[in-house]
């Protein structure tokens, strides 16, 4: 495990690949490289029977360089750092800040590795690779990368809960155009608030939540911390996520006879019970009820409100 820093100043945790993976990867690779010198070294010597020997010998060079450079630099390129080797063992080459490797990065590693590999055999590989704290061989100093696993153990972060005095405010939210980049931001606040200093906990919350609240509507009510904002936004979220791949959310149509509180459509048959409350309990707008009639009762007096926390005290909890 390693630590890259970006060009934002934020801290990654990547997996390195070990010497053995790496070599396992290369064996792959090569085994496809050669594979392909020899069916096309067959090819070239069926055109080379009906060409000048000048032609034949241009055609084998321009095959082999295609298959000793060609192979590693496209794939890298197309891939974003991976060949069949490495995808097979679940490798990629990254940029030294974590970012995805360009054309230039394959293009230095793939000519590195003509005389790391089959120059000097990958002995030169193997001596750099064995003296680097990250594995890195001479390629990966020049074009500054670094071959990392991503195949590696998931370890679940805590799942953000709904704070109760937000519950109701956050199932009227529109989260439609909130991105997923911006919701694995706020996740991962979250996880590692408690690792940060308070000044920075307190800027790096307020900067996610005004970016949440400019994704979202309505706006959060008054008073709320930046921390139980994104809280209840991210639950609410992985609710209606879990709530639309849930089977059960969609209701099957119900076949059958007519329960006896369906009213058929159409004014209701002589004789046909009517269904509902009685006609005196219904007072159309703006008449007096019936002579008789029994007022409403009082409505029943509320209760004192408890006793609430001090004035400085918002009613919710940091994360522990």
């Amino acid at each position: 495990m390693t630590d890259l820093v970006t060009g934002e100043a934020v801290v990654l945790e990547l997996r390195l690949a070990k010497l053995a993976s790496r070599a396992l990867a290369l064996g792959i690779d090569l085994a496809v490289q050669f594979g392909l010198l020899f069916v096309g070294t067959i090819v070239v010597a069926g055109v080379a029977d009906s060409a000048d020997e000048a032609l034949s010998a241009a055609i084998g060079l321009v095959f082999v360089l295609s298959v000793i450079l060609g192979y590693p630099i496209a794939f890298e390129t197309l891939s974003r750092g991976r060949t069949l080797g490495k995808l097979a063992f679940g490798l990629r080459v990254v940029r030294e800040d974590g970012g995805p490797i360009r054309f230039r990065h394959a293009l230095v590693r793939g000519l590195l590795g003509v005389v790391e590999f089959w120059i000097t055999f990958g002995s030169l590989a193997l001596i750099t690779s064995l003296a680097s704290a990250k594995g890195k061989r001479v390629g990966d100093f020049l074009a500054g990368t670094v071959v990392v696993r991503e195949r590696v153990p998931v370890h679940g972060q805590p799942v953000a809960a709904m704070p109760p005095q937000l519950a109701a405010w956050a199932a009227g939210l529109d989260l439609t155009r909130m991105p997923d980049d911006l919701a694995l931001a706020a996740r991962q606040f979250l996880a590692r608030s408690g690792d940060l200093a308070p000044d920075v906990r307190a800027s790096m919350g307020a900067r996610l939540a005004a970016a949440v609240a400019a994704a979202t509507s309505p706006a959060p009510p008054p008073g709320v911390p930046p921390w139980a904002y994104l809280s209840a936004v991210l639950a609410e979220r992985r609710r209606r996520e879990l709530a639309r791949l849930s089977p059960q959310h969609v209701q099957p149509p119900q076949w059958g006879p007519p329960q006896a509180t369906t009213q058929p459509w159409g004014p209701p048959q002589w004789g046909a019970p009517q269904w509902g409350p009685p006609q005196a309990a219904r007072q159309p707008w703006g008449h007096a009820p019936a002579y008789g009639a029994q007022p409403p009762p009082a409505p029943r007096p509320e209760p004192p409100p408890p006793t609430g926390p001090p004035a400085d005290d918002n009613g919710f909890a940091p994360p522990g």
